[in-house]
């Protein structure tokens, strides 16, 4: 059980946890819930160790493992298969000791442990959550020096769920994938056989994944059971029933206020006021649960309504080397009101299409016929790092607005969020959320007649998502969406599009049978057979595509000779003379790690004789 009892923590003279107790029974799925900056990720790093408390403890039981998302991506020549295999400690310790053991018990214990903890299956398993989160079977052999960062990022999350320790600290893992991998997360977590806690604005995430709600609100820890919809209800009945006890308290502190006032001077009166006196003082004030009402974002309306088609694109074909288009046969419209969703895994062409639709690229073919004036704004998460740090929100919008006056300035300033003081801070102090807030207003500040939003709510509170809903809801103009939060895309697209096979495709379905297209094809399953186009013949695969085929070739005769060698020790010590006599128990033991290692061989020699059959096809 993790026991969190009394807890308090202050960082930079500020009280961030104040007396937080909270019990967490093993197996539960939590996800912890709070408004950016109230101290989430704080009491992980309590929990973790990495940070002492100024009052009250943090127990785990001794022999748990704790396991949350490295801070750093994790780089070099190794294959991703490898980087994830090695996140297991004790299998990788138990594989390379294996391979030097000559001590007939020693080799026992080593393969009785290994059958134990599964190892031999590891591959596969590994292979699945990269294949989950994203990665195809080439991909996982590649070094992970060839990714950028934010596949990286998924490297290290998929070697963190693979390892499966006891507790499981997840802080806000979607951030670093799209829709279909958050798709899969969810799944994965909702069945983890373990206790995990994720912090989490992604409400289908804490709807689907978990069975309990840990809100740290104002320094207090509160765990609700069920899932955030039953969080919601739950805290509504509760600010319910302290505002009214809130009612009740004031009203009998002003009766005894007045008995005190009244009689006070009274001799006759004197003891029964010195009463009231003390009732008061024992009287503590009920701490209201204060609503923290969010602040609006609202997206200027266009000056004139086009007349449709805003975008009708003609087989057009796209990408940044006219020899190898990203996207091609391209044929898509966009009105005025659309609210289209691009669906499809990272690296398919969603930025490339957004790009070509924002007129950032140019077609190498076909044609893009744009209404006359039309005006686009354009929101990526990658502009949060072009803001200038060291100037103001006040400053960034005073360019935009030339000579005008300092009133009407800092009117537009508090129109997207910064009034007050808030429009004099520093970019570089603000939150990644109030960020986000500056940028959506800034991109949208001429009123366009098309917003473009990729992957808006990565650093948004629950409260702020709801509120970027109801700001596209309720612009007049069109709206193209890239985001992987459900509720986001369910609660504003009206027209869903994949991205993928190097085309647009308008998908007719909803999120709930994407979801299941997705999750079968991640997990292996069959999915829904694809039309060809008429007269279309299957494509042999291309010679190029025999590397990653002679890798594993090699990487399954390693295997082979390696548990081959394991077979011929144990071979070895079970040909002692006395052994099932002498040491009945090791005998025993040896005669079973023998034969998951010659399972062990035989699933090596049927992976050598697949991969060496699709090489022989791949050459002719």
């Amino acid at each position: 059980m993790l026991s969190i009892n009394d807890l308090s923590i202050r960082l930079a003279g500020r009280l961030l946890i104040d007396q937080g107790s909270v019990q967490i029974t093993p197996g539960s799925r939590v996800g912890m819930v709070g408004r950016n900056g109230t101290g989430k990720s704080t009491l992980f790093k309590a929990i973790r160790g990495e940070l002492a408390a100024e009052h009250g403890t943090v127990m785990l039981p001794p022999r748990w493992r704790v396991g949350s998302l490295a801070q750093e991506a994790p780089n070099g020549p190794e294959s991703l298969i490898s980087v994830v295999l090695k996140a297991d400690l004790e299998r990788d310790a138990l594989l390379t000791e294996a391979e030097s053991a000559t001590d007939p018990h020693r080799i026992a214990e080593i393969q009785t442990r290994l059958v134990d903890i599964d190892a031999h299956s590891a591959p596969s398993r590994a292979a699945a959550i990269l294949s989950g989160l994203g990665f195809s079977a080439t991909d996982q052999l590649r070094p992970c020096a060839e990714f950028s960062g934010g596949w990286r990022m998924r490297v290290a999350l998929a070697a963190t769920l693979f390892a499966a320790p006891d507790l499981l600290l997840l802080d806000e893992p979607t951030n670093y994938l799209d829709l279909e991998g958050t798709l899969w997360l969810e799944d994965h977590l909702a069945h983890y056989p373990r206790t995990v806690i994720v912090i989490s604005h992604d409400r289908d995430l804490l709807e689907s994944s978990v069975d309990q709600i840990l809100h740290l609100d104002r320094g207090k820890l509160t765990l609700y059971k069920g899932t955030y919809s039953s969080f919601e209800e739950q805290r509504a009945g509760r600010e319910m029933l302290d505002a009214k006890q809130v009612k009740r308290q004031e009203a009998e502190r002003a009766r005894l206020q007045a008995f005190v006032d009244r009689f006070k001077a009274k001799a006759s009166k004197a003891r029964q006021a010195q009463s009231r006196v003390k009732m008061l003082e024992r009287l503590k004030p009920i701490t209201a649960l204060v609503t923290q009402d969010v602040r609006e974002i609202s997206f200027p309306a266009p000056e004139k309504i086009l007349s449709p088609p805003i975008i009708a694109v003609d087989n057009a074909a796209v990408g940044y080397d006219p020899a190898t288009p990203v996207l091609g046969r391209v044929t898509l419209r966009i009105d005025n009101d659309d609210r289209i969703a691009l669906l499809g895994s990272n690296g398919n062409g969603k930025s490339t299409l957004v790009k070509l639709l924002a007129g950032r690229l140019a077609p190498f073919s076909g044609k893009v016929t744009r209404a006359d004036k039309l005006s686009i704004a354009y929101f990526a998460q990658h502009q949060l790092d072009e803001l200038n740090e060291d100037a103001s929100a006040y400053d960034h919008v005073r360019k935009l607005m030339g000579d005008a006056p300092e009133a009407k300035v800092r009117a537009r300033a508090g129109a997207i969020g910064f009034s007050g003081k808030a429009a004099d801070t520093r970019v570089g102090k603000l939150s990644g959320g109030e960020k986000a807030r500056l940028l959506l207003g800034l991109a949208t500040f001429f009123g366009p007649n098309m917003i473009i939003l990729d992957e808006p709510t990565n650093h948004l509170d629950i409260d702020s998502r709801a509120a970027l809903a109801e700001a596209i809801n309720e612009f007049p103009g069109a709206v193209i969406m890239v985001s992987h939060d459900r509720y986001l895309i369910e609660a504003c697209a009206d027209r869903l599009w994949i991205v993928a096979d190097r085309t647009v495709t308008n998908y007719d379905g909803d999120l709930d049978e994407y979801r299941r297209l997705v999750l079968s094809a991640r997990n292996g399953e069959p999915a829904p057979r694809e039309r060809s186009a008429a007269g279309e013949k299957p494509q042999r695969p291309k010679s190029d595509n025999r590397g990653p085929l002679k890798k594993r070739i090699a990487e399954a005769e390693s295997e082979i000779a390696r548990v081959s060698e394991i077979i011929t020790k144990i071979d070895t010590a079970l040909a002692l003379p006395d052994i099932f006599t002498r040491d009945p128990k090791q005998a025993a033991q040896l005669s079973k790690a023998r034969a998951n290692a010659a399972d062990a061989l035989a699933r090596a020699e049927e992976q050598w004789l697949e991969a060496s059959t699709q090489f022989d096809e791949a050459a002719g």
